[in-house]
């Protein structure tokens, strides 16, 4: 009698109104604040490490090595590809 309206296929949101991440305004906090709580947070921690000074210039004096450019085989092929491309090819 009731087949036509698919309730087998609802039933695991008896009792649950909503979507899991639905927050009332009123009722409790809305995601927008807790994740501008933990950004905020985050960013606290950050600087509790560092001499910080929000008026002052931060100067960061380490460096670490990060990679290389091309090596000089790999130079040469790129020039010569972009040689290729910069002529137009008209065949």
């Amino acid at each position: 009698m009731l087949t036509g309206l698919r309730l087998r296929d609802w039933a695991h949101m008896l009792g649950f109104r909503g979507h899991f991440s639905t927050k009332s305004r009123t009722y409790s906090t809305t995601l927008t604040r807790l994740r501008q709580a933990r950004a905020d947070f985050r960013l606290r921690m950050t600087f509790a490490r560092l001499p910080y000074e929000p008026e002052s210039t931060l100067v960061v004096g380490s460096w670490a090595y990060a990679g290389q450019g091309f090596t000089s085989g790999e130079a040469a092929l790129a020039m010569q590809l972009t040689d290729d491309t910069a002529g137009g090819n008209s065949s």
